[in-house]
C-alpha cells in the first residue's frame, strides 16, 4: 500500500503535504531516525530529561507523577522547544486514574459502557481531550478496543469498553470522533486484539487464540471500524494471532507466535494492506516482556520497523538503538525506503496535528481550562450514573443508619501498580458522616452479629499492569490467618460487596448476597455509590460484562 498523506486519515492539504516534504527534506538521516522514537519523560528523571534534549525524538510521552498543571504545561514547552521538528506529546488518556490527576476527574472505559449512553461518552471524550490540549498533549493511545471475554485478564478488565461487539464499536467510533475534532490523535489498540488470553503482555506474549471467521466478527469488525472513522494510529502490540499467520504459511512454527509489532505478516500484511490503514502504526511500549521474551532489544529494535512500525514506543538508550538500525540496515535486514515512509507518516501525523504551527493560548489560559466548574459538573453526572447493582438477594438496600448502624469494612484498599502501598477509601469516612459507625477490619477482629450490623468489602482494584491475575485474597484479606480466610459472614451478618475496579469478584464469591460494581476508584465514584446506597439515587441495572462470570449459582 503505497504511502498516500492526501488521503484518510491525515487528509494533508498542500500546504501541510509541502511542510511535510520541506522538514522531510532539511532533516540530516540521523535527526530523521530520531523520529522513529517516542521517548518517555517525567519530572523526577533529569536524565531522562536529558536524553529528550540530546536526542530530540519525534515524540515524548507524558508522567505526570505529582507535577502541578503549571509545572506540566511549562515543562512540555521547554521540551517541545528543544527538539529539531516539534514533537508528539502523548498519553493513555483512559479515564480514572489515568487521566490528568490536575483535570477534571472522568470515569473509564467500562464505567461509561455501563452508563451505555453515547452522548455522554462524548462528553467525558470532550472533557478529556480540551483539558488534555491544554497541557499540550495531542496525541492518546486511546481508544481500548480489547474485549472483555476472558474474564480472568487483569489487563483488559476495566480499560475495555465490555463484551458486546456492537456496544464497543459504538464507544471507540465516538471518542475517535471527538478526540480528533478536538486536536487529539486516537490510536486503536492494542492490535490485533486482546481480551481472549487472560495472561498479561507486559510480562508474555500473548495469543489470540480465534479462528479468522471469528476474529474478523470480532477483532476484525472493530479495526475496520475505526480505520473507517479515521483513527489516526494504530498500535501494533506484543500479541500473536497464529491463525492468520498459518493461513499464509502452514509450516510457519514457532513464528506464527512471533508478536505483531514484529510481523511483517500482521502489521503489514493484514492491517496496512487487507484492512488499508494508511494512518501511522506505533509499537506497543518496547521494554514490556511480551516483546522482550521474543527477542534481544538490538534484535527487536529493526524488526519493528522492517515489519511496519512507523514509530518505536520508549527506549531507554535510544542512540544504541539507532546503532543497531543503521547496523541492519547495513546488513540489508531493512530498506532506506521502509525508513522514509516511516519518517514521512510521523511528519503526516504532526502536520495532520498542526504542529508546524505555534501552540495556541497562553500558559494561564491554559490553565483556566482544566477543571472547570463546568466540566466537573458535568463528568460527576454521568459518573453517578455508573454504579450496578448486580444483585440484592437479601433486600439489604437502602441502607439505614439506625438498622445498620455498626458497619465493618474489609478492604485491601485502592491498589495501583505503580505505588508500593495501597491508598485507603474514602466511602467509609462518608458512611461516617452519613450517621454509621465504622470499623476497619484488623487481625485481632471478631465477625459477629452482637458488634456489627453489617459487613461491607470494598475493592479498588481496577486494570492491573503487571498482574497476571485479579481475585479475592481471602487469606490477605484478614491479616493472613488461615481459619478467617475459610469464614464467611453473610449467614448471620448481612453482607454487601462493592467493586470499584474489577467487575467479576464473583467468581470468587458467589454467594456473597449482595453485589455491586462501580468500575472506577475515584473519590466522584465513590460518592455515587454512597448516593445508591442511602437511596438517593437509583441504581444502575446494565452490565457491559457477565458479573456473574457464566456462574449459574452466582445469580441466586
Amino acid at each position: 500500500m503505497a504511502l498516500n498523506l492526501a488521503a484518510a486519515p491525515f487528509h494533508l492539504d498542500a500546504d501541510r503535504l509541502a511542510w511535510v516534504e520541506a522538514t522531510f527534506a532539511r532533516l540530516t538521516p540521523g535527526q530523521r531516525l530520531a523520529q522513529l522514537f517516542v521517548l518517555r519523560r517525567d519530572l523526577r528523571d533529569v536524565a531522562g530529561t536529558k536524553r529528550i534534549h540530546d536526542f530530540g525524538p519525534g515524540g515524548i510521552t507524558a508522567a505526570f507523577g505529582q507535577a502541578s498543571a503549571a509545572t506540566e504545561i511549562a515543562d512540555i514547552a521547554a521540551l517541545t522547544a528543544a527538539t529539531p521538528v516539534r514533537p508528539t506529546v502523548s498519553a493513555d488518556l483512559e479515564g480514572s486514574r489515568l487521566s490528568l490527576p490536575f483535570g477534571t476527574e472522568v470515569p473509564n472505559p467500562l464505567a461509561l459502557a455501563a452508563v451505555n449512553d453515547l452522548t455522554a461518552s462524548a462528553e467525558i471524550a470532550r472533557i478529556m481531550a480540551e483539558e488534555a490540549r491544554a497541557i499540550g498533549i495531542n496525541w492518546s493511545f486511546t481508544p481500548v478496543l480489547d474485549i472483555n471475554a476472558a474474564f480472568r485478564s487483569a489487563i483488559v478488565a476495566t480499560r475495555g469498553s465490555g463484551s458486546d461487539i456492537a456496544a464497543i464499536e459504538a464507544q471507540i467510533r465516538t471518542q475517535i470522533r471527538v478526540f480528533q475534532q478536538h486536536g487529539i490523535a486516537a490510536t486503536a489498540k492494542h492490535w490485533p486484539g486482546e481480551g481472549y488470553d487472560d495472561r498479561d503482555q507486559h510480562l508474555v506474549t500473548t495469543v489470540i487464540p480465534l479462528d479468522l471467521p471469528e476474529w474478523e466478527r470480532t477483532f476484525g469488525r472493530l479495526y475496520r471500524a475505526a480505520i473507517e472513522a479515521g483513527v489516526l494510529s494504530v498500535m501494533s502490540a506484543h500479541i500473536a494471532f497464529p491463525a492468520f499467520v498459518r493461513a499464509l504459511n502452514p509450516e510457519a512454527g514457532i513464528e506464527a507466535f512471533k508478536p505483531a509489532c514484529v510481523s511483517q505478516e500482521l502489521t503489514t500484511t493484514l492491517l496496512r494492506q487487507r484492512l488499508g490503514f494508511n494512518g501511522l502504526i506505533v509499537s506497543d511500549a518496547t521494554p514490556m516482556a511480551g516483546l522482550g521474551s521474543w527477542a534481544s532489544r538490538e534484535r527487536f529494535v529493526p524488526q519493528l520497523l522492517a515489519a511496519g512500525c512507523d514509530i518505536i514506543l520508549f527506549s531507554d538508550d535510544p542512540f544504541k538503538d539507532v546503532i543497531d538500525i543503521e547496523a541492519a540496515m547495513a546488513r540489508g535486514e531493512l530498506a532506506q525506503t521502509r525508513i522514509d515512509e516511516a519518517v514521512m507518516r510521523v511528519l503526516g501525523l504532526k502536520a495532520a496535528l498542526n504542529l508546524h504551527l505555534p501552540e495556541a493560548g497562553t500558559a494561564p489560559e491554559r490553565l483556566s481550562r482544566l477543571g472547570t466548574p463546568a466540566n466537573v459538573a458535568s463528568a460527576r453526572a454521568i459518573t453517578a450514573r455508573a454504579p450496578t447493582l448486580i444483585k440484592d438477594v437479601q433486600n439489604l438496600l437502602p441502607l439505614d443508619p439506625v438498622k445498620h448502624k455498626r458497619i465493618l469494612v474489609l478492604t485491601p484498599g485502592i491498589v495501583e501498580p505503580w505505588r508500593p502501598v495501597a491508598l485507603p477509601f474514602v466511602l467509609p469516612d462518608m458512611l461516617q458522616a452519613e450517621g454509621f459507625e465504622i470499623t476497619l477490619h484488623a487481625p485481632e477482629t471478631e465477625i459477629t452479629r452482637g458488634k456489627f450490623d453489617l459487613v461491607l468489602y470494598l475493592f479498588g482494584e481496577e486494570t492491573l499492569l503487571l498482574r497476571n491475575r485479579i481475585f479475592i485474597d481471602w487469606q490477605k484479606l484478614v491479616g493472613g490467618h488461615f481459619g478467617k480466610a475459610m469464614a464467611r459472614p453473610w449467614h448471620d451478618i448481612p453482607t454487601a460487596m462493592i467493586s470499584f475496579g474489577y467487575p467479576y469478584y464473583l467468581y470468587d464469591a458467589p454467594r456473597v448476597p449482595t453485589y455491586i460494581n462501580a468500575y472506577a476508584t475515584m473519590e466522584s465514584m465513590q460518592s455515587a455509590v454512597l448516593d445508591c446506597l442511602m437511596g438517593r439515587a437509583a441504581w444502575n441495572t446494565y452490565s457491559p460484562v457477565d458479573a456473574f462470570c457464566g456462574l449459574e449459582d452466582a445469580r441466586f
